[in-house]
């Protein structure tokens, strides 16, 4: 109701309050123009405003399988290795998303990991996370000054923070999409440079911005810039471009480089957690775990047997329900994951610019975009899996196509009446008065409840930590355990670890673990009791 009143008073008024927003608009044109400082006046704001929030929103526990993953990339990477050699005990510590053979090492591309390594060496993962929201606000303010003008660049990165860098997962977690959009937009951004400049750092910056994609979100990164490529194909080829003297060493050289060493290094990091120089540690790990279809038209693929039955639960039960192979399976979970896509990104209120999309949709400097989106569209929807991380190389897209859908809008007149400079404010203004909305609901959205168990764990280490000696922490899951709620997560050196996490395997002598960990105190968790707490194992 609130909004409508906003837009009804556009329609009816859309000069009120013009002399104080002009203002307001040439303070923040006069900022803009000043690109650097403008970059690095919405990276700082992002970190600023986030730790501001931090007696609401404070540090977070890990609580998803994924997040435990990347946690543990980021502890191999800090001891100085890519992989982790197998443990002989690895039956008993067996988890989500982690690999124990032939390496011990998450199944995930490393890029991610690499950014929590960064932040746990200066002091906790989440810093890494913090700062890789505030690289990601500057890298989309950056594409944007390269396809708009710089007022209009602004305006998007703020609206790339308040969308991204306050209340969601992506800030609030360890397994969000930062990395992943902010190649994104280095990679939509050094286009149009390119095209216009023939800079060899802008060329570096286009391939810098795949090798992120390629080490985050590979298959989805290679969606994303294969229409970049094919514009960059037809631009160099074309009667526009310099000649190949020029333009090969200035544009195709460097992106050439850097995107060896990627697929060198890329080589290098499967070969030391596969083994494989071919084979990918997540491919191992849905091929050893999963065994699913994992594009939309495949068949279902015969189900695995566990040691454990939370294995059993999580990969043959739920997963195989969920994903079942079928149009109207397919159909139910796209629907459900563009809407999640679409809430993160945009939501109702600044979906309203795209009253403009007939415009934008003719606007021929928007047709790579345009491309670019559906292409991406469809790769995601072709695999089974979609959470809107999974979308994050197109952060830089659809934000783009709002801004110049907000530039139409500006232009729109009612009897020559300036609609659209109402409407556009409008916009603006209660996309920043939604900010407290977003917050109450960000609280409402992640009920206590839903994290008590990963609060209870966090506490439990800290127990463990703070008393003397080594542990051994022994998980025993009732038979209604939520399978999500996982507690059996290592760090990367399992034997010089303070504490062990291993679980209890029905019809499996736990002798030898107790043996090879017989310097240690042994404790027993009762993980689904209402107040879950350490007690001495029995017998030990």
């Amino acid at each position: 109701m609130v909004l409508i009143a906003f837009v009804v008073g556009a329609l009816v008024a859309p000069q009120l309050g013009d002399r104080w927003i002009t203002s307001a608009e040439k303070l923040a044109s006069g900022v803009a123009r000043r690109k650097p400082v403008a970059l690095l006046l919405v990276a700082l704001t992002a970190i600023f405003t986030r730790l501001v929030m931090l007696w609401l929103f404070p540090v977070p526990a890990p609580a998803v399988h994924d997040e435990f993953s990347y946690l543990l990339a980021a502890d191999t990477f800090t001891h100085g290795r890519l992989a982790n050699p197998p443990h002989p005990m690895w039956i008993f510590f067996e988890t989500f998303h982690v690999l124990q053979h032939p390496t011990y090492a998450s199944q995930y591309p490393p890029a991610q990991g690499a950014v929590l390594a960064v932040g746990q060496l200066l002091g906790h993962p989440w810093i890494g996370v913090l700062f890789s929201i505030a690289i990601m606000t500057a890298a989309i303010t950056w594409m944007l000054q390269g396809w708009f003008p710089a007022e209009w660049a602004l305006l998007g990165g703020v609206l790339v923070l308040l969308r991204f860098g306050l209340f969601s997962y992506w800030v609030n977690s360890y397994w969000g999409g930062a990395v992943a959009a902010s190649g994104g937009a280095l990679v939509l951004g050094a286009f149009p440079r390119i095209i216009h400049h023939q800079r060899p750092r802008d060329s570096l910056v286009l391939g810098i911005g795949a090798a992120l994609l390629a080490n985050s979100r590979p298959f989805e990164g290679f969606v994303f810039c294969l229409p970049v490529a094919i514009a960059l194909a037809i631009w160099f080829f074309s009667r526009a471009s310099p000649r190949l003297r020029i333009a090969g060493p200035r544009v195709l050289l460097p992106v050439l480089c850097v995107l060896a060493v990627t697929v060198l290094f890329v080589g290098y990091y499967d070969w030391r957690v596969t083994k494989n120089v071919f084979l990918l540690p997540e491919a191992l790990g849905l091929r050893r775990y999963e065994n699913m279809h994992l594009f939309a038209w495949q068949p279902q693929k015969p189900p695995l047997h566990y040691s454990n039955a939370q294995f059993d639960c999580f990969f043959n039960i739920i997963l195989r329900e969920r994903f079942i192979p079928s149009w109207a399976g397919w159909k139910h979970r796209s629907w459900e994951g563009l809407k999640e896509i679409w809430h993160l990104f945009l939501g109702s209120l600044l979906s309203i610019s795209f009253v403009t999309l007939p415009w934008v949709v003719r606007d021929h400097r928007m047709r790579l975009l345009l491309v670019q989106f559906c292409v991406s569209g469809a790769g995601l929807l072709a695999v089974i899996y979609l959470e809107p991380h999974y979308a994050a190389p197109l952060v830089a897209t659809v934000f783009a196509l709002w801004v110049q859908a907000m530039r139409h809008l500006r232009r729109w007149k009612l009897f020559g009446r300036p609609l659209g400079v109402g409407l556009s404010r409008v916009i603006v203004l209660a996309a920043l008065a939604n900010v407290p909305f977003q917050a109450v609901q960000a609280i409402r959205t992640s009920p206590a409840t839903d994290k008590a168990w990963s609060i209870s764990r966090a506490h439990i280490v800290k127990q463990l930590d703070a008393s003397s000696g080594l542990h051994l922490a022994i998980v025993h899951y009732a038979p209604h355990h939520i399978v999500h709620h996982e507690w059996v997560y290592n760090a990367a050196d399992i034997d010089r670890s303070k504490i062990v996490w291993a679980r209890e395997i029905p019809d499996r002598d736990l002798q030898p673990l107790l043996a090879y960990f017989g310097n240690r105190n042994v404790w027993l968790v009762e993980a689904d009791d209402v107040s879950p707490r350490l007690q001495p194992y029995p017998g030990r």
